[in-house]
């Protein structure tokens, strides 16, 4: 049985579906969920993509694991954080470096891109790691995702991400745009 948060995360997850490229906000379709994480389809007219998304942690900020038809086995990891106003342009706003870690499992570090959109209420974080498939295999055995984003030489953002039920949101999110290919 769901938690009585669950309606409430879903209505967050389906508002805060703003696409990264265009700021456009898609439509929710087909949300399930699977502990702290839901998979979803999100469609505009044809366009489609498939999510697996964390909605548990945080009430302003979202973790991601996004498909794309043509593209399903290269999945993009997104964190959206919603910052209240709504960003007058879009554009990157800093390149950090990131590290994401399972458990006790590897360091997978990286870079992350801090992106707005105009007439979004919140930002990006799109992640760009070499070991990429070897992290999400980790967060599919996984209980706790640890994210630091540097910020600064010596401002540290952490932020940690529950991980329960995100094997099964990835799995169906990956069967969904599979389906699509």
């Amino acid at each position: 049985m769901p938690t009585p948060i669950l309606p409430a995360a879903l209505l967050l997850a389906t508002l805060l579906t703003a696409a990264t490229a265009s700021a456009a906000i898609y439509n929710t379709v087909d949300a399930e969920a699977h502990g702290q994480w839901q998979s979803l389809t999100l469609t505009l007219g044809e366009e489609r993509h498939y999510r697996a998304l964390e909605v548990g942690s945080y009430s302003d900020s979202l973790f991601s694991v996004n498909l794309t038809p043509g593209a399903c086995d290269r999945p993009w990891l997104e964190l959206r954080v919603d910052l209240g106003e709504r960003q007058p342009e879009s554009r990157v706003v800093n390149r950090v470096p990131a590290d994401l870690r399972v458990d006790h499992e590897t360091i997978h570090g990286g870079e992350a891109e801090f992106i707005t959109e105009r007439g979004d209420s919140g930002f990006y974080v799109q992640f760009l790691l070499e070991e990429q498939p070897l992290l999400l295999e980790e967060m599919r055995r996984g209980e706790t995702l640890r994210l630091r984003l540097m910020r600064g030489e010596d401002d540290p953002w952490f932020m940690v991400f529950s991980l329960e039920g995100a094997a099964e949101a990835m799995a169906r999110a990956e069967r969904l745009c599979r389906v699509d290919d």
